[in-house]
């Protein structure tokens, strides 16, 4: 079912959006059963989520960002918005049988043109829903470069995998506390805009928040990062429950051990106690997939692996997805079409020099023309998806 807001809301976002920060979160009004007397959703019930896991079914697909893109900001900006490729390349996910695609948004978008980024997203999710495909918006990205900025993004560094993504928030407003505003507007003006649309399968507030990006950016990287970051989480989930959204929210645990509930790291204490659906990455083999999936499952809610899929560590589509169809777990492979995030190349290729595509892909299914580049992996994706 797609929302659309009506004409005179529209009319007044264009009043609201001065200074930059053409802001939507006064201008929505939501009505759910899902809000307390306060107004603000609460956490769902194990119940409610085993349920929503029961109409939902299995899952099943990756995360996307057109080949055309090098980041966030470039797939989302009004001068680089490229549908005609997103249309293409989800064709070709809805051929694997792909059900949901996960996708990241940015805050300085919402700053620069919210009613541009709205439309856009309306844009977007009219092409994945035309190829019966639903979306998890990723809000918040910990990961990458710590200093986003708005307009022309940089070419691509030859065979560096992901040269050029961005954190959401930069570093600058993670260290600002007087920043919470414009991104608490930011959170509940896309949530609340798409609150009731079944398009939207999940949220996923933000991802890995205290990932200290080591061997890229390590050494400009916030030494307080990890505590900054839970701040900016635990506030961010508030502001995702005052939008009430129908859809649940998440953010995925990311390293660690999840085995004994009393002694979780304080961020994945966080992250699993206040999900309604919990979500994992996981980009090792079998064998610790299987411990970290049974470490979670404890918890009684409905799993989603949201990355996984990294050939060179032995996490692969044959050794891990038939896993994930076997326990009804969510699964998003990292990676679709190689282009500009040049995630074929592995993670060490920020410390070690390749010159060449290497042999061994280390994310991503197709080639720029379509072309699998394993046609067994893309076999065997059809297989499980079809049956």
């Amino acid at each position: 079912m797609k929302t659309i807001l009506p004409f005179f809301v529209y009319v007044f976002l264009g009043f609201a959006c001065s200074n930059g920060d053409r802001s939507t979160a006064e201008s929505t009004t939501i009505e759910d059963g899902n809000a307390n007397s306060s107004g603000m959703a609460e956490m769902w019930s194990k119940e409610k989520a085993n349920s929503w896991q029961e109409e939902t079914g299995w899952l099943v697909g990756c995360n996307f960002s057109p080949s055309t893109a090098i980041n966030q900001l470039e797939m989302w900006q009004e001068e680089t918005f490229d549908p005609e490729t997103i249309d293409r390349e989800l064709g070709w996910a809805e051929d694997l049988g792909f059900n949901s695609i996960r996708v990241y948004l940015h805050d300085l978008l919402w700053e620069q043109d919210s009613l541009g980024m709205l439309e856009r997203m309306e844009e977007f999710l009219e092409i994945a829903d035309n190829h019966q495909i639903g979306v998890m918006f990723v809000l918040f990205d910990g990961v990458w470069h710590p200093y986003p900025k708005l307009g022309t993004q940089p070419e691509p560094t030859p065979h560096v995998h992901n040269s050029g993504w961005v954190q959401s928030p930069g570093l600058e407003v993670l260290q600002d506390s007087s920043q919470d505003e414009r991104l608490e507007r930011y959170v509940k003006g896309v949530i609340q805009h798409f609150a009731q649309d079944e398009r939207v399968q999940v949220w996923d507030i933000f991802n890995e928040p205290d990932n200290p990006n080591v061997s890229a950016y390590g050494d400009i990287e916030s030494k307080d990062k990890a505590s900054l970051a839970l701040r900016l989480l635990k506030k961010s989930f508030t502001w995702a429950r005052e939008a009430n959204p129908s859809q649940p929210i998440t953010s995925a645990v990311w390293r660690g051990d999840y085995s004994d509930p009393d002694n979780l790291e304080a961020m994945d204490e966080f992250m699993i106690n206040n999900s309604d659906i919990i979500s994992f990455h996981q980009y090792d083999g079998p064998e610790k997939f299987r411990e970290v999936m049974t470490s979670l499952q404890q918890y009684g809610r409905p799993l989603l692996c949201t990355e996984y899929m990294a050939r060179g560590n032995e996490s692969t589509f044959e050794d891990i997805l038939p896993i994930m169809k076997e326990n009804e777990i969510g699964a998003y492979n990292w990676g679709f079409v190689a282009g500009k995030s040049q995630t074929i190349y592995p993670w060490d290729s920020w410390t070690k020099t390749y010159t060449d595509e290497p042999d061994l892909w280390f994310h991503d299914i197709f080639r720029k023309n379509g072309e699998p580049y394993r046609e067994e992996e893309v076999a065997l994706i059809k297989q499980l998806t079809g049956e």
